[in-house]
């Protein structure tokens, strides 16, 4: 792996927090991601399943982790990770793969078997337990017609085990998921650390008459040197008027002098993702009408930013961002005071025709991390922050983003470091 091995400690103590959930005499099954053919004999980049690699930090296809907490057959069968044994021709083609011992290091599991010592073993348990905990994409934007190999191996045991009860593993997941350890932050401080390198580069090589294409190699460029996998998302390079398509990716325009570039990048290090937004002047500078929707957004987020407090939730937090935006909108002269009052009590909100997205999002293994949208923020939760103001007549669109984990103190911004006043801007691409 291109990241520093993680601590066992927190694949332990996450196994720890979802054992503790479950309910008596149950075992919960979880399968590694399938490798994704992309044509002919080629495969997809591999990319772990968030929830296998939250719960063992194991980064590798063709792997199953069984808990079964006070398993009658004895403690050394309460955790199991089963593995694909390698051999002389895997090793050849494909390189190295977990040993029994590496697995066992890498999540602090003491029993590792290999695959094909599966199917018996693990019929022997289930038979033991009464209950199975299975786990399906619970994300509630998901859309896919895909079926993953838990939800396959999902279907085979209820065909297979007609008797038992079967329950969810992401009832559980959502609620730890979302909910960051210390060990967490760190790994995902080094993802946002990254990001930072990645936007300074941008910062000192960006000028008119560039392609699109060539930042995204500027900020791909230092994510990898610095070790990240990658990015954490489809990058979005978005100058004039591509930046008001919210989810633009084609970045392939030329920088016209005078146009503002919106950026929406996040380096993914050891599986956890940071998710950045900046918007600058190809130029250098900006204009005074830049400027001044430019510092509105601003002040948007960091009045937004107060708001990511425990016992909040996001419902009232977008409402009150609503409100927040609504005011600078008034202040630009792109909304009218008086049609937005007469609109308040048909409870139409004028600012989504410029601001039309969320404010925050939870962000963690997933950049649109696993969560219970519902609850009220706690302590440990870490949110993105990102209001933005889209004006397709003025061929502008600006966006800006910080990733923010909420403490008892107030928010801390683990993007602070990376520039984002205008003048701190200006100053670094004119050196």
């Amino acid at each position: 792996m291109r990241y520093q091995k993680i601590d066992s400690k927190l694949f332990v103590e996450n196994r720890k927090r979802f054992v503790a959930q479950m309910k008596p005499n149950s075992i919960a099954i979880f399968h590694a991601n399938d490798m994704m053919m992309r044509n002919g004999d080629t495969h997809f980049v591999y990319r772990q399943n968030s929830d296998l690699f939250y719960l063992s930090g194991l980064d590798q296809e063709e792997v199953v982790l069984v808990l079964f907490p006070n398993c009658p057959k004895g403690k050394k069968f309460e955790e199991i990770i089963f593995t694909k044994q390698t051999n002389e021709h895997i090793a050849v083609w494909e390189g190295y793969k977990y040993t029994k011992e590496d697995a066992a290091a890498t999540s602090g599991v003491k029993s590792v078997y290999w695959l094909d010592e599966m199917d018996s073993t693990l019929n022997e348990l289930i038979l033991l337990a009464d209950n199975i905990y299975v786990n399906t994409n619970e994300n509630d934007r998901a859309v896919s017609d895909y079926a993953t190999r838990d939800v396959r191996k999902a279907i085979e045991l209820k065909h297979q085990y007609v008797g038992h009860n079967f329950l969810r593993s992401q009832s559980i997941l959502k609620q730890l998921r979302m909910i960051k350890s210390s060990l967490e932050l760190e790994v995902m401080q080094t993802a946002c650390d990254i990001t930072e390198k990645a936007f300074r580069q941008v910062l000192a090589t960006t000028k008119p008459g560039m392609n699109e294409y060539e930042v995204e190699a500027n900020v791909i460029h230092q994510f990898i040197a610095n070790g990240a996998t990658g990015h954490a998302y489809t990058p979005i390079v978005a100058s004039g008027a591509n930046a008001c398509v919210l989810h633009y990716i084609a970045n392939d325009q030329k920088l016209k002098d005078g146009d503002l570039m919106l950026m929406d990048f996040g380096a993914e290090y050891g599986n956890y993702a940071a998710d950045l937004s900046r918007t600058i002047p190809t130029n250098g500078r900006f204009t005074d009408r830049q400027k001044a929707i430019y510092n509105a957004v601003l002040n948007v987020k960091n009045e937004a930013q107060q708001l990511l407090v425990p016992g909040n939730n996001l419902d009232a937090y977008h409402k009150e961002v609503g409100k927040i935006m609504t005011s600078e909108l008034i202040g630009l002269g792109l909304l009218d005071k008086t049609a937005v009052e007469q609109m308040a009590s048909e409870d139409i909100h004028l600012y989504k025709k410029y601001f039309m997205h969320g404010t925050s999002h939870h962000l963690g293994l997933d950049v649109h991390d696993l969560c219970h949208r519902y609850v009220e923020f706690e302590e440990g939760m870490v949110f993105t922050c990102e209001p933005g103001i889209y004006i397709p007549a003025e061929n502008m669109g600006i966006r800006l983003e910080d990733d923010l984990v909420i403490t008892s103190n107030g928010a801390k911004n683990l993007m602070a470091n990376i520039p984002i006043e205008v003048e701190e801007i200006e100053d670094l691409m004119n050196q």
